[in-house]
């Protein structure tokens, strides 16, 4: 088994994470050319950061995790904030922002999920 594989296994957000990304960069090609460059590249970069952060979070210690992935949630936080904007200026319209919105809610669970069972475990 490869390592994509491997990360894929133990942690699933990582492939729900790409899937709202592959999503997302679809959506990005129709935002109107102003907001392409300002608005849908903070929300595709702090969508990349958020993936980085995982990654990074699944490559170290168990006792390493949790400081990465406070990291990563506040990068979720922002970027939910940016979509919500961009469906509130109407960038993007309702039926794109509620697909997104389901996987950004099923990521959410599993990140809070993820970062509860570590504190559980440093309390």
């Amino acid at each position: 088994m490869n390592n994509i594989q491997q990360i894929d296994q133990e942690a699933p957000i990582v492939q729900k994470t790409a899937d709202l990304y592959k999503e997302f960069y679809g959506y990005l090609k129709m935002f109107p050319k102003q907001d392409q460059y300002l608005l849908g590249k903070r929300c595709e970069d702090y969508l990349l950061d958020f993936i980085e952060q995982i990654y990074g979070a699944v490559a170290v210690s168990k006792d390493e995790r949790l400081p990465i992935l406070i990291v990563a949630n506040n990068k979720f936080e922002v970027l939910k904030f940016l979509l919500r904007s961009a469906r509130e200026l109407r960038i993007i319209d309702n039926k794109k922002y509620l697909s997104l919105e389901s996987k950004i809610q099923d990521i959410g669970k599993q990140l809070g999920g993820w970062m509860k069972s570590l504190n559980l475990k440093t309390a």
